[in-house]
């Protein structure tokens, strides 16, 4: 089946519904680290180029990046993550105060590194990535630091985001605390997941593999359309969770609803330059046009278009509002 069209007047209600949506993210927040430069020459030490550096950034990465991209669309971000003592970390809460996001949520965890990820990009090409992490999964205390503040939130938020990256922040038992909390409050929940806890993620609203996790988690390769619908259907039973939202790359995306239906959607990627990030974005917009009033195939449908948009640009960036309005427009030309 084809996404279905979403005509003018729907789009543009949906997208200004999204202001003021307070969401929850939990997982690992990241800091990206960018060195930017040109290259020359070769290295006379190792056939390897040698980068001269013009300029140095820091971003949002991970669970934050997912947070900056509600921001970006016009919602709340709630963001509740660890943290290290260390000079990565404090970057990383100097950005959040810029932006003038709510710090409540950040435990800062004496016995582990910030993880921070170092791209060394030249030419508008990645030449390099570095990451400094600790993928242990936080200590039970940790752990109980977590759902405190979870349950201290959970009241003011409309739904939950959890983004995990395998960098020990979701183990099995912070899911299951995550995922009974919600449940008493009703409130829906989105997963991006990972390989190591997969099968933990039970009764969600949706969730969001890529192709290569649903591969692995399953035991098979996807390389036929019969066998992408015998994964999307296998992950919904297993998880008792209403839809199944499995992204390809540059195949696009498929959606395994509740009500049974399996729709492709192909990529609107017009001219891709990175695709790092594009995960984050769409699950930040998948989870906001949820939440404004939106059914999971416009939110899915709109959340192929923000990919596209994230695409274009180089290095881990939000999916801004005006240019997602822009790039959808063309379906009304």
């Amino acid at each position: 089946m084809i996404m279905k069209k979403i005509n003018k007047d729907r789009f543009n209600s949906l997208i200004n519904s999204i202001e003021g949506i307070k969401i929850a993210v939990i997982g690992d927040l990241m800091l990206d680290h960018y060195l930017w430069g040109s290259v020359a020459r070769i290295s006379p030490e190792a056939p390897v180029p040698v980068v001269d550096i013009e300029n140095e950034s820091y971003r949002l990465g991970g669970a934050a990046n997912v947070g900056n991209n509600i921001l970006s669309l016009g919602g709340i971000p709630v963001l509740i993550g660890v943290i290290g003592n260390d000079n990565s970390g404090k970057i990383l809460l100097d950005i959040m105060k810029e932006k003038n996001l709510d710090q409540e949520g950040i435990i800062v965890d004496e016995t582990r590194p910030t993880t921070i990820k170092t791209r060394v990009i030249a030419h508008g090409q990645h030449i390099v990535r570095t990451d400094r992490e600790l993928k242990d999964d936080i200590d039970e205390n940790t752990c109980e630091k977590v759902v405190e503040i979870f349950k201290k939130k959970i009241g003011e938020v409309d739904g939950i985001i959890l983004q995990d990256y395998n960098k020990g922040v979701l183990s099995k038992n912070l899911i299951t605390e995550i995922i009974y909390e919600t449940k008493k409050w009703q409130r829906i929940i989105v997963v991006d997941p990972k390989f190591n806890n997969f099968f933990e993620f039970k009764d969600v609203y949706v969730i969001k593999p890529n192709k290569r996790e649903a591969e692995s988690v399953l035991g098979f390769k996807i390389d036929s359309p019969e066998r992408l619908k015998i994964a999307g259907n296998l992950i919904r039973q297993r998880l008792n969770c209403k839809n199944v939202l499995i992204t390809r790359g540059e195949k696009g995306m498929s959606l395994f609803t509740e009500n049974g239906e399996f729709i492709n959607v192909s990529t609107r990627a017009r001219e891709v330059h990175d695709v790092s990030g594009a995960g984050d974005t769409v699950i930040s917009t998948l989870t906001s046009i949820i939440l404004a009033g939106g059914d999971v195939i416009e939110a899915a449908t709109i959340a192929n278009y923000a990919a596209g948009v994230v695409c274009g640009e180089v290095g881990i960036v939000p999916v801004e509002k005006e240019k997602l309005i822009n790039a959808f427009s063309v379906n009304f030309d």
